[in-house]
């Protein structure tokens, strides 16, 4: 009975395995037909790839626009990480009477849907195009800012640095080091795979970022790939040969970041510290 039930369990990982990345197997057979093959719903590879490949590469501005989604992706990242986990160490390190109070309120923010946000976001940054145009509509500045510093970011930093042995701070100042030099020299490192964790939710954020760059970003050289693939299903006849290769261009940073982190990032979703 227990071979028999291990056998069904199997079936089953197997049957899941096989129905979870169904879509993946059939996109990546897209990008080998043409169009009128993917939508006539073709399961065998073809061999239209290279011809993909050239009117993706030579009609559209795809390399400008994965330029645009990698810089503004790290940099968001890099910066996001540093600002929110230097407020979420702050919150749980620093006692203060007001300090629950502003939390809260950062927490409430959480609860402000973003459609209500993009007209004065939009106000905001084209009042500052003028004296500080690096950060102005049509600009990837525009796109960062709002990103580096979020409350669910916060939150999580917050949530893991309760983990965080506090016994190792006292030891710290008593050594002689810096509040600076504490979190960079010992709370960093040993949130490891809090940072992570933190990291790959805000690259895979940032990256597949959409409705905010298309409101303020307005020339095609600033535009980021999530736009591009949009603008590429929006013409009256849309090649879906083209359309799937991009997509799974697009998938491969993400997936890279995501399997190269991973055990990292279930171990810091956990909450726990090294």
């Amino acid at each position: 009975m227990k071979t028999i039930s291990t056998i069904f369990i199997y079936l089953f990982l197997i049957l899941t395995a096989f129905i979870s990345l169904f879509p993946f197997i059939l996109m990546i057979i897209s990008t080998t037909n043409p169009s009128v093959d993917v939508t006539g719903g073709r399961m065998a590879p073809g061999n239209y790839f290279m011809e993909n490949w050239r009117q993706l590469m030579d009609v559209t501005e795809f390399g400008r626009a994965f330029i645009n989604s990698m810089r503004i992706s790290v940099i968001t990242t890099i910066v996001a990480l540093l600002i929110s986990s230097i407020a979420g160490y702050g919150f749980e390190i620093y006692k203060s009477k007001a300090r629950d109070i502003i939390f809260n309120i950062l927490l409430g923010s959480m609860m402000i849907p973003f459609a209500a946000l993009m007209v004065p976001m939009f106000r905001m940054f084209a009042n500052v195009t003028v004296r500080m145009p690096f950060i102005g509509i049509n600009t990837h500045g525009a796109i960062i800012l709002p990103g580096i510093a979020t409350a669910f970011l916060i939150f999580f930093f917050r949530q893991s640095t309760k983990m965080f042995p506090h016994e190792i701070l006292e030891a710290g100042r008593i050594d002689g080091l810096s509040e600076l030099g504490i979190f960079f020299k010992i709370y960093m490192p040993t949130m490891k795979t809090t940072y992570a964790a933190a990291g790959i939710i805000t690259f895979m954020t940032s990256w597949n970022s959409f409705l905010w760059p298309l409101i303020v970003i307005q020339s095609p050289d600033q535009q980021t790939l999530p736009l591009l693939i949009s603008n590429l299903g929006a013409g009256f006849t849309p090649d879906f040969g083209v359309i799937m290769l991009a997509v799974t261009l697009a998938i491969i940073p993400v997936a890279i970041v995501f399997f190269v982190l991973q055990k990292h990032f279930v171990a810091g979703m956990m909450g726990s510290v090294k």
